[in-house]
C-alpha cells in the first residue's frame, strides 16, 4: 500500500514509522526545513513498544502528485484548511490515483469538512488512543505503552481499503481494531476527551487533583453526563462498557492524566483545539435544545485564553 502522511510530527511520524515497519511504501509530506532534517538525521521514534530509526522519503507540497492509495491526516484541527490546501494535488480525483483519507483528529467537525470536499466514501474513520510528542531534536517520543488504533469504513465502497489498512497496521506493535461501527467509535472518543479536556482545562489540574476536591467528583460526572447526552441525542449513545471505562478514567482519584489541550495552555500555546473539542459539543447541544451549562462555561473560559494569547 502506498501511503502519504501529512507531516512528520508526533502522531504522523509515529504511525508513519510503524507502517514502514509493516512494509508499506510511506512518504511524508513536510515543509522544507523538516525535509532537510529528515534527510540528514532520518526519523527517530522512541517507544516502550520498540524504537525506530530509519531513513524516510519526503515530498514538498508543490511536488506532491495523485500517486497514493491512502493519505494519513494527523494534524491539529485548526490546521485543517492549510492541510487540505497542501494535500490538494495528492488528493486530486483526476490524473492519478483517487486516494482515500484516514484522519486521526479530534472531534467530528473535521470529518464533516472532509466529507463535504471529498465525499464520505473517500474518508475512512480513525480513532487513536496514544500519547506522543516531539522532543527538541525532532524525535517522536511515545509516552507510556498505550497504543490503540481503531479504523473502519464510513461507506460500503471503502470496506476493502479499510480492511487492507487494518491488516497492514495489525502487524505492528499495539492494539489494532477494525470497527464495523466506526462513527460510534468516533463519538465514544470525542465524549471522553471533551469531558476530560473541559474539566482539566477549566480547573488547571489533573483528574486526580480535581476529583479529590469537595465538588470535583460531582462536576466531573456532570461533564461526562452533558457530553454523553449530546452523543445520545445525536443517535450515538455510549455503550455501557465505554461509559464505565470513561468513568474509571475520569473519576480516578490517583490519576495524573490531563488533556493535551491543558498541556498546551500550561506551555502558553498560541492556538488551541478549543472549538473542535469543546465548542462544537456546546453548539450541537444548542441545536438539539439540550442544556450543557458546564460545557458552555468551559468553552467561554477557553475563548478568553485564546483572546488573551492573540492580544499578547
Amino acid at each position: 500500500m502506498k501511503i502519504l502522511v501529512l507531516g512528520a510530527g508526533a502522531m504522523g511520524g509515529y504511525y508513519g514509522a510503524r507502517l514502514m515497519q509493516a512494509g508499506a511504501d510511506v512518504t511524508f509530506l513536510v515543509r522544507p526545513r523538516r525535509a532537510e532534517a529528515l534527510a540528514r538525521d532520518g526519523l527517530t521514534v522512541r517507544s516502550e513498544l520498540g524504537d525506530i530509526r530509519a531513513a524516510v522519503k519526503t515530498v514538498l507540497a508543490e511536488d506532491a502528485k495523485a500517486d497514493y492509495d491512502l493519505v494519513l491526516l494527523a494534524c491539529k484541527t485548526y490546521d485543517l484548511d492549510s492541510a487540505m490546501a497542501a494535500l490538494g494535488p495528492a488528493l486530486s480525483a483526476s490524473g492519478g490515483k483517487r486516494a482515500a483519507i484516514l484522519p486521526l483528529v479530534n472531534g467530528l467537525r473535521a470529518y464533516e469538512t472532509l466529507d463535504a470536499r471529498y465525499g464520505r466514501d473517500r474518508v475512512l474513520g480513525g480513532v487513536s488512543y496514544i500519547a506522543t510528542t516531539l522532543d527538541a531534536a525532532g524525535a517522536v517520543v511515545h509516552q507510556g505503552a498505550v497504543d490503540r488504533l481503531i479504523v473502519g469504513a464510513r461507506a460500503e465502497s471503502a470496506q476493502g481499503l479499510a480492511a487492507a489498512f487494518h491488516a497492514l497496521a495489525a502487524s505492528t506493535p499495539g492494539t489494532r481494531e477494525l470497527s464495523p461501527v466506526i462513527d460510534q467509535a468516533l463519538w465514544n472518543k470525542w465524549v471522553m476527551i471533551s469531558a476530560g479536556a473541559l474539566m482539566t482545562c477549566l480547573m488547571r489540574g489533573a483528574v486526580g487533583q480535581i476529583v479529590r476536591t469537595v465538588d470535583g467528583r460531582a462536576l466531573m460526572q456532570q461533564a461526562m453526563d452533558e457530553c454523553a447526552a449530546v452523543a445520545r441525542l445525536s443517535g450515538y449513545a455510549l455503550p455501557e462498557p465505554v461509559a464505565q471505562a470513561m468513568a474509571a478514567r475520569l473519576l480516578d482519584e490517583n490519576s495524573a492524566w490531563v488533556a493535551s489541550m491543558m498541556r498546551d495552555i500550561a506551555q502558553g500555546a498560541p492556538r488551541l483545539e478549543a472549538y473542535d473539542i469543546v465548542g462544537d459539543m456546546a453548539q450541537r447541544a444548542a441545536r438539539l435544545g439540550h442544556a450543557v451549562p458546564l460545557v458552555r462555561i468551559a468553552y467561554s473560559h477557553l475563548q478568553v485564553y485564546e483572546a488573551q494569547r492573540a492580544a499578547a
